[in-house]
């Protein structure tokens, strides 16, 4: 791997820093759409390929999972002794070709290998991305840069139910898989031309009196500390379980509004991808600029927030199973689609204030392994699952009784992220870090 010049971090977050986070964020938007298009191309795929719901679920959550969170850790061990511009441009240009790979499959494991593939290249991009913005922002911005970064989610979601389902509908869903795979190819050039590589830990204060920052432990040790601190542990678990509530909308929302309420794969580009986009993106970047400024007053409220967020959802939840039109359940799906996006920014803040900054990359990996192994892995599945087993006596309707089944997973989210609050309240070196 090629390496560049380090140069010095700004000591505040200064106008190139906000371009770096917001490029990062356009590349991070394109790997979250080449992710989840699948999800809006599902109807399409499952019709041509013969697919059930479980298959389905595999292929849009569990085998993509597999692979993003096992490579993210060695690639996240990598990025915290090497370049991690040259990391994520090389990993946007593998996981670019892999999308468009799968508009070539003609059978169901020819598309669950290339978007494994996907999921390999996806691997390097969320982990070094976090570090590179922890030495653009001090922690007391952090929650914010981390939001702006977090936006890729709702802005991939919504340009590729929107684009992918127009594609889709004009040219067939194979044509969608080539047109969004193409543009990661020049965003992979231009990130090694306009990012820097900043200096590690050069917005952060050293510990005892130290006049240099600890360098990143062996790869067995940073796991071990990851799970030896009550912190992270409880964090990962708690955006473990949120995770699994939102992939396991996420992924089934077009099939659920398309074969359940009867709303047309046109309106469903349209309508779902513009409610998908305005609320994803006013609940990640709220909630990063909501617990920059609570998390100063009380540190819990890195946890509070989405608690109650998901406390609230739950209403919305219900509601959407008995909405009667399509109309009235793109409302109720507002409502969790705006609430269940209110933990990634405060969970990746604590993970990248509770360790120092040579560990910062191989924490945000192992987050993220728990994260997307518990949520886009099993999540799901396990709506399609649920599905499978009440298609005999409902036919399409089946999706509804796994949509119900999720509301229980969410009352232990909610337990989860005030377990969570309760350490992060007691942690020394939070409160250090945040002041």
């Amino acid at each position: 791997m090629t390496t560049t010049q380090v140069t010095a971090a700004p000591k505040a977050a200064t106008g190139y820093s906000y371009f770096v986070v917001g490029f990062l964020a356009v590349v991070y938007t394109m790997n979250f759409l080449d992710r989840q298009i699948v999800s809006i191309l599902g109807k399409q795929i499952s019709a041509e390929l013969h697919l059930t719901k479980t298959q389905f679920g595999l292929l849009g959550g569990t085998f993509f999972a597999v692979l993003y969170t096992t490579c993210g850790i060695a690639v996240a061990y990598m990025a915290d002794r090497m370049s991690r511009k040259w990391i994520i441009a090389f990993a946007c240009a593998i996981w670019s070709v892999f999308t468009a790979l799968c508009g070539t499959a003609q059978t169901f494991t020819q598309i669950l290998f290339y978007r494994m593939g996907v999921g390999f290249g996806e691997a390097g991009g969320s982990p070094p991305s976090y570090s590179l913005i922890s030495d653009y922002f001090p922690a007391s911005q952090r929650g914010t840069g981390l939001a702006i970064y977090s936006l890729g989610v709702p802005l991939g979601s919504m340009i590729g139910a929107f684009a992918g389902g127009k594609i889709a509908v004009a040219y067939g869903w194979r044509a969608a898989f080539y047109v969004v795979g193409a543009p990661g190819i020049v965003l992979a050039i231009l990130m090694l031309l306009l990012v820097r590589e900043p200096r590690r830990g050069g917005l952060d204060a050293y510990a005892d009196g130290a006049t240099e920052h600890p360098p990143a432990p062996p790869l067995l040790d940073a796991v071990a500390g990851f799970f030896a601190n009550r912190t992270l542990v409880l964090t990962a678990i708690s955006s473990g379980l949120s995770a699994f509530v939102g992939y396991a909308g996420l992924v089934w929302n077009p099939q659920f509004l398309e074969n359940v309420k009867h709303m047309s794969e046109s309106d469903v580009a349209v309508y779902y991808a513009l409610v998908l986009g305005l609320t994803g993106v006013i609940g990640t970047f709220g909630s990063g600029w909501f617990v920059d400024r609570l998390g100063q007053r009380d540190r819990r409220w890195f946890a509070w927030l989405p608690a109650a967020a998901f406390a609230l959802s739950i209403p919305f939840w219900l509601a959407l199973l008995w909405a009667p039109t399509w109309q009235i359940s793109i409302l109720c799906l507002a409502g969790p689609l705006f609430l269940n996006n209110m933990y990634l920014a405060p969970a990746l803040t604590v993970a990248q204030n509770a360790v120092s900054p040579a560990r910062r990359t191989i924490t945000g990996a192992i987050l993220l392994f728990v994260l997307n192994l518990v949520g886009l892995g099993a999540g799901p599945v396990y709506v399609g699952w649920v599905a499978d087993r009440m298609t005999p006596a409902h036919g399409e309707a089946a999706l509804a009784y796994g949509y119900a089944a999720v509301i229980p997973f969410i009352v232990l989210t909610i337990a989860a992220h005030v377990a969570a609050s309760i350490s992060i309240g007691r942690d020394k070196r939070l409160a250090a870090a945040l002041g």
